[in-house]
């Protein structure tokens, strides 16, 4: 785990350094939107929940705009097994029946986003919390796959967004307000049903549907390497192009955040971050200085043409 420094080791002339050089970003960002998908450590430790909170509270006051997008596995598991509720998972995704997925928008909506709404309004009442059901946020489609003998794997009431309308996150953002999603979203197939989408994708096709500047995605490791777990291999920057070039030498537990991140440059998003949650601060090491943390993803320069 990363070593949490003490402010206090920084001289005064560090500080104004640090302070010189945060300047310049704060400038180019003011005004445009940030989206943070938020999970992992930095979701389960209380110190890391704070840190979190305290970053997304400095973007909005140096003028971004801010957008939170949340899931909840480790809880969601946790409050499964208190319930003596099974979940099977296949192919890494929870299988989820309707039993399942009333606990699903129980944890992350009244707990979860419950909790990170109050702590970043600890200083300033900025954050709302919303589902992506409400104003039809996200509208999605049961997963389904075909398996090799011809035989349909069903995952039960797991989804993949099929329409995105950002009109209620925008109205927040308008208002001065800090959005804070969970990632559920409509059943396109069934008026009243709702379906659990994954936070990575679904915090990848937000931030392509408001043309977000950043797309920062926290996670357990360091961020993206090429031959994990050699910490050699870490990936500081990377295009799109070379990314998808790494094929198989990327671990399959960050496949989906990868998935998810290629998405995001395809459709627009500028950069998209695979940040260490772990490390306190990691929001603002990354916007907010030179040198970053984790692994920047860009788009290719014939895209940028």
């Amino acid at each position: 785990m990363a070593t949490r420094h003490d402010p206090t080791d920084l001289s005064a002339t560090q500080r104004a350094q640090v302070l010189s050089e945060a300047l310049g970003w704060m400038r180019e960002f003011r005004g445009q939107t940030v989206v943070v998908k938020y999970g992992g450590h930095a979701m389960t430790d209380p110190q890391a929940q704070v840190a979190f909170a305290q970053d997304i509270q400095f973007l909005r006051q140096v003028g971004m705009r801010p957008v939170v997008v949340h899931g909840g596995g480790p809880q969601v598991s946790a409050m499964m097994k208190r319930l003596g509720i099974e979940t099977p998972f296949c192919d890494g995704v929870r299988v989820t029946t309707a039993e399942a997925m009333e606990v699903v928008r129980m944890v992350l909506t009244g707990q979860v986003q419950r909790t990170l709404v109050a702590q970043l309004n600890s200083e300033d009442s900025l954050a709302v919390g919303i589902s992506g059901e409400d104003g039809a946020l996200f509208r999605a489609t049961r997963r389904r796959r075909v398996s090799e003998d011809g035989t349909v794997v069903d995952y039960g009431l797991v989804g993949d967004i099929v329409e995105v309308d950002p009109a209620p996150v925008l109205e927040l953002l308008d208002a001065g307000r800090i959005p804070v999603i969970s990632s559920i979203a409509l059943d396109e197939d069934d008026p009243a049903g709702v379906l659990n989408i994954n936070a990575d994708a679904a915090a990848s096709a937000l931030a392509v549907a408001l043309g977000a500047a950043k797309l920062l995605m926290l996670t357990d490791v360091e961020g993206i390497h090429s031959a994990y777990p050699d910490p050699d291999s870490l990936i500081s920057s990377i295009t799109a192009s070379e990314l998808r070039a790494l094929g198989e030498a990327i671990s399959s537990g960050m496949i989906p955040k990868v998935q998810a991140c290629l998405e995001a440059i395809d459709g627009g998003v500028g950069q998209v971050h695979v940040v260490d949650g772990r490390l306190a601060h990691s929001v603002l090491i990354e916007v907010m200085t030179d040198e970053g943390t984790g692994t920047m993803v860009l788009p290719d320069e014939e895209d940028l043409a």
